[in-house]
């Protein structure tokens, strides 16, 4: 057994600020548990947070949730990662956006906004999201260009929206989008719990790939169209975040520190917390962060594969979800013993899913009491 080399500074935060969100989205990899809003991070320990980030190495931070808008101290937040030369990227559901609100922002040291959409057409959006905030969202991005911010979008695709993409890619021209992100569903916390629903039929998925490639050739140079890749369908193993714990880190709205979004789940009790350790004695040591960099805890087939440089095994947080075995190979991949289990899912997936058959994302346990029964959003 060799010993992991000292890793490389992380070089990107996710800072996510608040489970709380106007909208429910059937596709949401927060966890089911969702953190209530007392428990979150104040302004001041996220300040310490980002300013430790700065001198551990990270130069980014998408500040994140559930929905950011909603911490009345987002602008000192955005101010301290500013204050420590950390470049801010807002990810938001445009939802609470006024042209006061992002003008303190902007002030205050935002870089970029990424703006999510789930369809092009009110109300299949409205049916994705479980609340209506079309109108809401062209709003915000027309206020982030106004304000001459860089806008991104976010589309998280599956089977109710794929067919949709020429749209998609239209709806960003039609809003000054810079950039599209084209997210295939990744199927953790709300996902994996509607995964029937969600997952595409893989000629759907065909069809996408032609109509992205088409797009592309037309945009170059005016506008970037990013493909993540849907490994369900591909039987192909998707990069862990560049490998466990090695070039970004995430922090949770009470101060669990992650090597990857999903991860809370997997790791459990034996997630560090900022609040009881400094980010970077969590990022170089900590056995939640070390448990599977390199290739020491890799079995076979990855253990010998020719890939298991470039796709470290597939996603850790995948094979635990599918599995109950975080070490064994990501069952999306062809070569894993188990990827009977996503094969059988993909050919489900060619018969017809009831359409908006969702189990909608809720709120956090101490918040259930006061949220109302519809995250209705008016427009």
């Amino acid at each position: 057994m060799t010993t992991p080399p000292e890793p490389e500074p992380p070089w990107a935060l996710l800072a996510e600020l608040t489970h709380g969100c106007p909208l429910r989205c059937a596709y949401c990899s927060n966890p089911i548990e969702l953190n209530s809003r007392s428990a979150e991070l104040t302004g001041d320990e996220w300040a310490d947070v980002l300013r430790q980030a700065a001198g551990l190495g990270v130069v980014q931070t998408h500040l994140s949730g559930g929905e950011p808008l909603l911490r009345r101290d987002l602008e000192r937040i955005v101010a301290a990662a500013d204050e420590v030369g950390v470049h801010t990227q807002l990810v938001t559901s445009g939802v609470g956006l006024h042209e006061a609100r992002l003008a303190g922002l902007v002030e205050a040291g935002l870089r970029s906004v990424q703006l999510s959409v789930q369809h092009p057409d009110p109300d299949r959006a409205a049916l994705i999201a479980g609340a209506r905030a079309s109108r809401a969202k062209e709003r915000a991005a027309r206020l982030v260009r106004e304000a001459g911010l860089p806008l991104g979008l976010n589309a998280v695709l599956h089977r109710a929206n794929l067919d949709a993409l020429d749209a998609l890619v239209d709806l960003g021209l039609a809003w000054g989008a810079d950039r599209i992100e084209l997210a295939n569903t990744q199927f953790y916390g709300w996902a994996l719990r509607n995964r029937d629903a969600l997952l595409p039929d893989p000629e759907q998925v065909a069809r996408a790939r032609r109509t992205l490639e088409r797009r592309r050739a037309e945009l170059a140079g005016r506008m970037e169209l990013v493909w993540v890749a849907p490994d369900y369908v591909d039987a192909t193993a998707k990069p862990c975040m560049g490998g466990w714990g090695a070039i970004s880190l995430t922090v949770t709205p009470d101060g669990t520190a992650l090597p990857c979004p999903a991860a809370a789940e997997l790791l459990g009790a034996d997630a560090p917390n900022v609040r009881e350790q400094p980010l970077g004695r969590i990022w170089r040591s900590s056995p939640a962060f070390t448990r599977y960099r390199g290739e020491d805890w890799m079995r076979e087939p990855c253990r010998s594969c020719e890939l298991r440089s470039v796709d470290f095994g597939g996603c850790r947080c995948q094979a635990f979800a599918l599995t109950g075995d975080a070490a064994r190979t990501d069952p999306v991949c062809h070569r894993s013993p188990d990827h009977g289990l996503v094969r059988e899912l993909v050919e489900a997936a060619r018969d017809p899913a009831p359409a908006g058959a969702y189990v909608y994302r809720g709120p956090a346990p101490s918040d259930r009491t006061r949220a109302p029964q519809k995250a209705e959003v008016s427009e």
